[in-house]
């Protein structure tokens, strides 16, 4: 839409009239009679009127002033609005990618997957409402790693985590939690925003690493970073061998206690996923415990027009300036 930056200039456009109203321009006749005062003396001879030719250079100066006052109201053209990032949260995603997460105990849509694409399911979901905060993941196994840093593009965040898979970090099947965390905390103590939040998700216990789980969680705690884990997989699954079914806990090897820990050390929570909708639920849960901004601002692109009527006023007054002169 078009807008304009100073209409009320626009109150300027009877200024003409209103100086042609306070001095009233001498007719010819009147300056005739300047010049021979026994003009009344002739009845037959009339003043002499402004034949419509020469009317035009007043019509181009009248066209000129409105094209000049449009000028000087400044008129712009507002683009559609554009959503500003707020300053929401800095929030690392850390993700388990070891052997382990290639488990298939979860179930969407009446299909079993493993649970690296449940986690993907349910975390491209999260990470779209998450409007206002910055993003990040990493991704770690036996290593950890940045893969993405910290951004306001959820679109990346969504896309790069998607194209992982399980074993990208190292080829053994381990896990370094405690270095995922390091990890984090790193990326995250230098950062201005006070509100920094880790999301550990991961199946298993801490195998890999320099950094001790704790360890880590302490320092995370003295850089005020909030970490919530999340400990992925169900608690029982049938498995079909030569000897008939049996029931088994693919679960065993996650280190419930430790995860918790972690958690309370660093004022966060911890949560259990052994199925889908848990895990979905949790991510809501989490929306509530930090909620993104609910204040959204908006910039809508201008593109000033002043040029155009500024333009055309300048050439129209070019133009009468010409005819005067070659009239003189």
């Amino acid at each position: 839409m078009i807008a304009f930056q100073w209409p009320w200039l626009a109150l300027l456009l009877p200024l003409p009239f209103l100086l042609r109203w306070l001095l009233p321009a001498k007719f010819q006749a009147e300056q005739a009679a300047l010049i021979v005062p026994f003009l009344d003396d002739f009845p037959g001879i009339e003043p002499r009127q402004v034949s419509p030719q020469r009317r035009w250079p007043l019509r181009l100066a009248g066209f000129a002033w409105i094209f000049l006052v449009i000028a000087c109201t400044r008129p712009q053209w507002l683009g559609e609005p554009l959503e500003l990032a707020v300053n929401g949260r800095d929030l690392m995603l850390a993700v388990d990618v070891s052997g382990s997460m290639d488990e298939k105990d979860f179930i969407i849509k009446d299909k079993r997957y493993d649970r690296l694409t449940a986690t993907k399911y349910v975390v491209s979901d999260f990470v779209q409402r998450r409007i206002g905060d910055r993003i990040g993941l990493i991704l770690f196994g036996t290593q950890a790693y940045l893969h993405v840093p910290l951004t306001f593009d959820r679109k990346t965040v969504q896309t790069l985590l998607n194209e992982a898979f399980i074993g990208i970090t190292e080829d053994e099947p381990q896990t370094s939690i405690g270095d995922a965390i390091g990890l984090a905390v790193k990326r995250l103590q230098d950062e201005k925003n006070q509100s920094r939040v880790l999301i550990l998700l991961t199946d298993g216990a801490n195998t890999a690493g320099e950094l001790a789980p704790l360890k880590a969680a302490e320092i995370a705690a003295q850089h005020h970073l909030k970490i919530y884990t999340i400990g992925i997989g169900a608690d029982e699954m049938l498995v079909r061998s030569l000897f008939g079914t049996r029931r088994v806990n693919p679960s065993a090897d996650l280190d419930e206690k430790t995860l918790k820990a972690i958690a309370d050390t660093t004022g966060g929570r911890y949560f259990r996923a052994r199925n889908t909708e848990e895990l979905n639920q949790i991510y809501f849960i989490l929306d509530q415990l930090e909620p993104v901004e609910k204040d959204k601002q908006f910039f809508r692109p201008k593109s000033e027009l002043y040029y155009w009527p500024l333009a055309l006023a300048l050439a129209l007054a070019g133009l009468l300036a010409g005819s005067r002169l070659r009239r003189s």
